[in-house]
């Protein structure tokens, strides 16, 4: 098999940093008028369900915007191949 050029994809792995400086922000904005808690540890049920609604809300986001428009996000180029001679199917 040859390479017979290139085509551009968004760069998934360099999503993952994305997903998470959404989510945060999205938790941040979501929890900002909460009373503040001062305890050791500040996992409450509350507090767990707000974290995974925030990351599901960033994550369709996200997959919204990379349908819409790709073009905001890294792109690399994806060598497609093309079969040789002898490589073609009978």
């Amino acid at each position: 098999m040859e390479i017979a050029g290139y085509r551009k994809e968004v760069d998934l792995g360099k999503l993952g940093p994305t997903l998470v400086i959404a989510s945060s922000l999205i938790l941040a904005i979501r929890t900002a008028k909460w009373p503040r808690i001062v305890v050791e540890t500040a996992s409450t049920t509350d507090w767990d369900l707000e974290v995974e609604q925030s990351v599901r809300m960033a994550h369709h986001i996200l997959s919204h915007l990379l349908v819409k428009s790709p073009f905001l996000f890294q792109h690399k180029d994806v060598p497609w191949y093309q079969p040789s001679e002898d490589e073609s199917p009978r």
